[in-house]
């Protein structure tokens, strides 16, 4: 068994989530991750990222790395260069996004135990300066 599927094995992560806007607490002009994908790539995780925008535009982002705490290349997210992710349990990863070194958005990622919904918590800087936080809930797909 290689690491990447042992990663995808055991990762309650893995897989493909989709956003329930009902259960979720978007603040208004947020962006908004209608879907998420982790998929194991090698020995990394992919994260693939369809959305929209703050401006209403459709949004689609990758990152591949590892879940170290290390920042790792984003394409696709104009306010973000790197993302970073961190296991912080078996069911719960908190991620960083930032710009020019600095963080500009901090998740807390946490997987049910039955593993069938994820609820992400987003702080972030809206364009006013202001911290705004959403809570984003997906169902596995």
């Amino acid at each position: 068994m290689t690491a990447a599927a042992g990663i995808a094995a055991d990762d309650p992560t893995m897989g493909t989530w989709k956003l329930d806007e009902a259960k979720s607490k978007i603040t208004a002009g947020t962006p908004k991750n209608t879907t998420v994908m982790y998929e194991a790539s090698g020995d990394s995780i992919k994260v693939t990222i369809d959305g929209v925008g703050a401006d209403g535009k459709a949004t689609h982002d990758e990152w591949t790395g590892k879940y170290d705490g290390k920042d790792y290349p984003v394409t696709g997210d104009a306010s973000a260069d790197t993302r970073s992710y961190k296991r912080v349990n078996s069911h719960t990863l908190v991620a960083s996004n930032h710009k020019g070194g600095k963080v500009v958005l901090t998740a807390r990622i946490v997987v049910s135990a039955d593993g069938k919904t994820r609820t992400v918590t987003v702080t972030t800087t809206d364009a006013s300066g202001k911290k705004v936080s959403s809570t984003s809930v997906y169902d596995k797909q």
